[in-house]
C-alpha cells in the first residue's frame, strides 16, 4: 500500500530509480565487486575469483529481497548483503568485503547515487536556463511596469526581470560544477577510518577502489564521510528550490487577475480550474512546485544535524538520511521539469502591459521628469519635491500626472510641454535594460555551450 507521494504522484521515474530500494542495493553490490577487484590488482584475490564476484554482483543474482530476507535475521543490512553475495560466489566467497566495514560500503554507493543524480540535475538545469535565455531574448524589449513593495515604481522589461532569473541560474550551474568533486567522494579505510584492516598497502586499495567507481579519494575520514559534503549538495538544492519558487512565484503574481501579464498555459479544450468555478484558469502547476520546494528546503535542518554524530560513529543519521537526500534529489528533479514547462509555455501579454502601464496615469514617470529637472539645473531635493506635490495632486484629482506637470510654472519653465510628453514614454526610461539582457544572455550561454 503506498504511502509516500512520491510511490504515486511526484517525481520521474529515472529520478526515484536512482534513490529506489533497488537503486541503491545495485550500487552497494558496484562496491563490493569493486573492492574486489582492487584486492586482484593488488595481487590479494585471484583473477578467477574477481571474476566470479564480478558475475555474482548482479541484482538479478544477488536479489534485493534475498537480502531482506536475511536481514530480518541478522538485524544488519551490509552483513545480509554480504551472506546474500557468498551464497552465489561459492568458493570466492571468502574475499567479499575483505577489510571493509558497513560504511566503506554504504558511504561509497551513496557518493554513486549522488553522482547520478548531479548527472540529471546538470541536464534539468541546462533545459531550464536554456529555456529562460530564449525567453529573455524574446521579451528583450517588452516593457512592462516594474514593482517595489507591491506598487508600481518605474518601467522595466520583462526581458530584464527574466535576465535576472537567468543569471542567478546561472550561479547555481557554477556552484554545482565547484561542489560536484566534494559530494563525489566515497572511502576506504576502515571502521575508524584508520585505514588498519586494509593492510599495508591501504592507500593505494582505496584510491583503486575510488578510480573504478568514478569517485573522489578523500584525505580523511571517521567510519563515515563528513557530513558537510552532504550539507553542501542538500544546501544547493534548497537553493535552487527557493531560487524556482521565486520565479514561480512571479509567474503567480503576473497571473493574478488584476495583473493578467503573463499566464500559465492552460487547455482549453480539456482542462479544469475549478470543480464550482467555471471560469477559473490557475496556475496549478507553478504553485505545486511552489509548495514542493518548500519540502526541499526543510532538508537542510536534518542534514545539518545528520553531521552531529558521537566520535567516529553513530546510526543517527542513517534513517534520516534515507529521506533528506533522495527526497531532496527526486523532489527538485521534479519542480525543475514542472518550471521549465511553465515557462517554456508561458503566455506573455504585452498588450496588458502597457494597457498597467498607462492605467498609472504617468505616475511612473515621476523619477524621469525629476532628474530631467536636476539635469537642467534645479536642486535634487526641491526637484524631488516638486515631482512629489505633482504626484499627490494627480493621485487625489484622479489625473495624469502629465497634465499636472504640464500646469506646473516651475517644471514648463525649465522644460517644454513637447518634451514633457517625450519624457513621459515608458520607452525613455528603461536605462540600460537591453544591454544588460545582452550581457547576462551572452554570459549564461557560455555554460551552456
Amino acid at each position: 500500500m503506498p504511502v509516500s507521494p512520491l510511490d504515486y504522484r511526484y517525481g520521474r521515474e529515472e529520478a526515484k530509480q536512482i534513490w529506489s530500494r533497488e537503486g541503491r542495493h545495485a550500487r552497494q553490490l558496484e562496491v563490493e565487486r569493486a573492492l574486489v577487484w582492487a584486492h586482484c590488482k593488488l595481487g590479494k584475490v585471484s583473477a578467477e575469483h574477481y571474476d566470479i564476484i564480478a558475475d555474482i554482483a548482479d541484482p538479478g543474482i544477488v536479489t534485493a529481497d534475498r537480502v531482506d530476507e536475511i536481514e530480518l535475521e541478522t538485524r544488519h543490512d551490509i552483513m545480509a548483503l554480504t551472506k546474500a553475495m557468498a551464497e552465489s560466489a561459492g568458493e570466492a566467497g571468502w574475499c567479499i568485503h575483505l577489510g571493509a566495514t558497513s560504511n566503506d560500503i554504504v558511504d561509497s554507493a551513496v557518493a554513486l547515487q549522488i553522482k547520478d543524480s548531479i548527472k540529471l540535475q546538470i541536464e534539468g538545469t541546462t533545459e531550464l536556463l536554456r529555456t529562460m535565455c530564449n525567453m529573455a531574448e524574446r521579451e528583450r524589449n517588452t516593457v512592462m511596469l516594474g514593482r517595489t513593495h507591491g506598487q508600481a515604481a518605474v518601467p522595466i522589461t520583462f526581458g530584464l526581470k527574466v535576465a535576472v532569473w537567468v543569471d542567478e541560474f546561472r550561479r547555481h550551474m557554477e556552484r554545482l560544477g565547484e561542489l560536484t568533486p566534494r559530494v563525489t567522494t566515497g572511502k576506504f579505510l576502515g571502521a575508524v577510518g584508520t585505514g588498519a584492516a586494509q593492510g599495508e598497502n591501504a592507500f593505494e586499495l582505496q584510491d583503486l577502489i575510488m578510480s573504478n567507481l568514478g569517485l573522489q579519494t578523500p584525505m580523511a575520514t571517521t567510519q563515515v564521510v563528513g557530513r558537510d559534503r552532504y550539507i553542501e549538495w542538500v544546501a544547493w538544492m534548497a537553493n535552487v528550490a527557493t531560487s524556482i519558487e521565486k520565479v514561480l512565484q512571479e509567474v503567480r503574481n503576473l497571473q493574478r487577475s488584476e495583473i493578467a501579464e503573463v499566464a500559465e498555459f492552460f487547455d482549453v479544450e480539456k482542462q479544469v480550474g475549478s470543480s464550482t468555478m467555471a471560469h477559473k484558469k490557475n496556475p496549478i502547476t507553478a504553485e505545486n512546485a511552489c509548495g514542493l520546494a518548500r519540502i526541499v528546503r526543510s532538508m537542510i535542518i536534518p542534514s545539518y544535524e545528520n553531521a552531529l554524530l558521537w566520535h567516529e560513529r553513530d546510526l543517527a543519521n542513517s534513517s534520516a538520511e534515507r529521506f533528506t537526500l533522495s527526497h531532496s534529489m527526486i523532489l527538485l528533479d521534479d519542480i525543475t521539469v514542472k518550471c521549465n514547462r511553465v515557462l517554456s509555455k508561458l503566455v506573455v501579454d504585452s498588450n496588458k502591459m502597457r494597457e498597467n502601464i498607462e492605467s498609472q496615469k504617468g505616475l511612473v514617470m515621476a523619477e524621469k521628469v525629476m532628474l530631467v529637472l536636476v539635469d537642467k539645473g534645479m536642486p535634487r531635493d526641491e526637484s524631488h519635491e516638486v515631482l512629489r506635490s505633482a504626484s499627490m495632486i494627480a493621485i487625489e484629482n484622479k489625473k495624469n500626472l502629465l497634465e499636472i506637470c504640464s500646469k506646473d510654472k516651475r517644471i514648463t519653465d525649465m522644460i517644454t510641454n513637447e518634451k514633457l510628453v517625450e519624457i513621459f514614454r515608458p520607452e525613455s526610461h528603461l536605462g540600460f535594460s537591453g544591454k544588460i539582457v545582452d550581457n547576462t544572455i551572452r554570459e549564461a550561454r557560455k555554460i551552456l555551450n
